[in-house]
């Protein structure tokens, strides 16, 4: 609480999600492929003669930037997650609310109401949008990582 009575707001945390070797490789890997899909088959056109050119030319314009954007991003989350790994304070996060919802009519989730504290740290709310899984319940208590000083948390399931 401040002088006036007022509490101030905790600073927003952003949710990262673990990101191990093997799924860096899958991601570094996935990256490459999208981005090298459209040279490789302009490459074809122009050395076989096929009349896929055009095809070529627009995957080429389209994926190189989407593939780079991907491997971008594969990079930017194994940096945040080695950064939690290093400064990260071990915390609880409690589940305290459970709500079901749909991704674009197709795939449902359920969005986790967290509520995450530990030592020395201040005590914040969160949400975790992510598939089903049979051991997410109201009141269970999971382990999770927080960097105070970054603005971000890991919680592990």
């Amino acid at each position: 609480m401040t002088d006036d009575g007022v509490r101030p707001e905790p600073a927003r945390m952003a949710l990262i999600d673990h990101v191990g070797p093997w799924d860096a490789a899958f991601l570094y890997v996935t990256a490459a492929m999208v981005a090298l899909c459209g040279p490789v088959m302009l490459g074809f056109a122009v050395f076989t003669g096929a009349d896929v050119m055009v095809m070529g030319v627009v995957f080429t314009v389209v994926f190189v930037p989407v593939g780079l954007g991907f491997w971008g991003n594969a990079i930017a989350e194994r940096e945040q997650n080695r950064r939690l790994d290093a400064v990260g304070v071990p915390a609880t996060a409690e589940i305290t609310d459970l709500t079901c919802f749909d991704w674009d009519g197709e795939a449902s989730g359920v969005e986790v109401g967290l509520r995450v504290s530990g030592p020395g740290l201040r005590t914040f709310e969160a949400t975790w949008r992510r598939t089903h899984h049979p051991a997410l319940r109201v009141g269970r208590r999971l382990a999770a990582v927080v960097d105070p000083s970054g603005g971000r948390f890991r919680v592990e399931l």
